[in-house]
């Protein structure tokens, strides 16, 4: 088979890793790819969100099977335009993509269906939002708010104000323009800020049944513990303990349930990836949010998990048949820790010279995923976006997997690199 992978960074270089252990992927393209992807398949110069050229070039070459990485490219509609031409393709519809490209129409879909969420109020402008923060459904007093930006902000737009003050200012600096785009913040969300643990939960669904990853728990802070603004994330770890079995039948029945039903009734089956942040709360698990893909770096720590075959998990999404279609885990835990390059999130420097990799290539149970690399003019791999690399590792438990990937991290170096120490702590 001929496989097209749509995106460049570490999710879509885990994407990549995971097919290539496949016996059915003869060719693997990647566009547009980076340094590290660029090792294992053939990187192809079209953006992810040239939606058109990306269907040409699939129809072109006969490409058996496209994956889509990203939000943006889904929020556009590129599973619409590729299964139009008669294209396999894996990734849920423009419309199914709302869930995640408009966190409003999330809530309200949330509510519509019963399913357990945070109270939120939303506005149009700031004048609005803060006479929400004033009319007694948000205290003031020093009562915490979570301020949300409506559209795809790549993990940046919320805010967890902790008290009044802050929650003004963060709807000015979302509203503004400054902390995301002005299309991502038209419109504003605020909500109640839960307490508890928090998990990502995420599973493949073929419009009725579906099928669970292991737990994951992301690092979304750039500070060690959990300070600074958000960024895509920092770092993340999978283990079954996170959720107990009682916690994954509360949460089936509660949230995945309802979902796959409402967005039936509403007309756009859910085929594809579902991510679900999870806060497990005193009165239970309530959703904070969805993603119509697979996170990044969850992506990282979870594939590199998968024993069954990706693409005939891919095939049991789109054909409806993953009741039918097992799919095997490896035992254990992993971790993913993320290079950053200095100064992300807000203005990371580029062109750093990275060294180091050659050794941990060869460490058993560690694999260094590029988010964002490039190969600078004599053929070096240089850092070229916020979060470089994602080192990822695989053992018979937490402090094991922990281990191993620092152990990798100390053998990596540029000029610049930012990393957290406290990753599963």
């Amino acid at each position: 088979m001929k496989i097209l992978v749509i995106g460049g960074g570490g999710r879509e270089h885990a994407l990549v890793w995971a097919l290539k252990k496949s016996k059915e992927a003869a060719e693997v393209f990647c566009a547009p790819g980076n340094a590290g992807i660029a090792e294992l398949a053939q990187c192809v110069s079209i953006k992810h969100y040239q939606i058109k050229e990306l269907a040409d070039f699939a129809e072109k070459n006969k490409i058996d099977l496209t994956i889509v990485g990203g939000e943006t490219s889904l929020a556009l509609g590129i599973a619409d335009e590729f299964e139009k031409r008669g294209l396999r393709v894996m990734g849920p519809s423009q419309k199914a993509a709302r869930l995640e490209s408009s966190k409003i129409f999330a809530k309200e879909f949330m509510r519509r269906h019963g399913i357990p969420t945070a109270r939120f109020r939303t506005a149009g402008s700031a004048d609005e939002a803060k006479r929400a923060l004033k009319s007694g459904e948000f205290r003031e007093g020093g009562d915490a708010v979570v301020v949300k930006a409506d559209g795809l902000a790549a993990g940046k737009g919320v805010v967890m104000a902790k008290d009044h003050g802050e929650a003004e200012r963060a709807i000015d600096e979302i509203m503004g323009g400054t902390l995301v785009s002005k299309e991502a913040a038209g419109q504003i969300i605020l909500e109640e800020a839960l307490t508890g643990k928090e998990v990502s939960l995420l599973l493949f669904a073929d419009g009725e049944n579906y099928a669970l990853m292991p737990p994951a728990r992301d690092h979304k802070r750039i500070g060690e513990g959990d300070t600074g603004p958000n960024t895509g994330g920092m770092g993340v770890i999978t283990d079954s303990r996170l959720l107990t079995p009682e916690d994954l039948e509360k949460i089936t029945e509660k949230i995945i349930k309802p979902t796959l039903a409402g967005a039936e009734k509403e007309g756009f089956p859910f085929k594809g990836i579902l991510f679900l942040g999870l806060m497990m709360t005193a009165e239970g698990p309530k959703l904070l949010e969805y993603n119509v893909r697979f996170g990044d770096p969850e992506a990282e720590a979870i594939l590199v998990r998968l024993e069954s075959d990706l693409i005939d998990i891919c095939d049991a999404v789109i054909d409806g048949t993953l009741d039918v279609t097992p799919i095997l885990w490896k035992d254990g835990c992993s971790a993913v820790v993320i290079l950053a390059a200095r100064g992300y999130p807000a203005k990371p420097e580029t062109g750093g010279v990275i060294s180091g990799l050659d050794i941990v290539s060869g460490q058993q149970n560690v694999v260094v995923l590029h988010a964002g690399t490039a190969l600078n003019s004599r053929g070096e791999i240089v850092t070229a976006g916020g979060r470089v690399l994602a080192v990822t590792a695989v053992a018979s438990n937490l402090t094991g997997a922990i281990h191993r990937c620092y152990k990798a991290v100390n053998e990596i170096s540029w000029d610049g690199m930012y990393y957290r120490r406290d990753i599963g702590k």
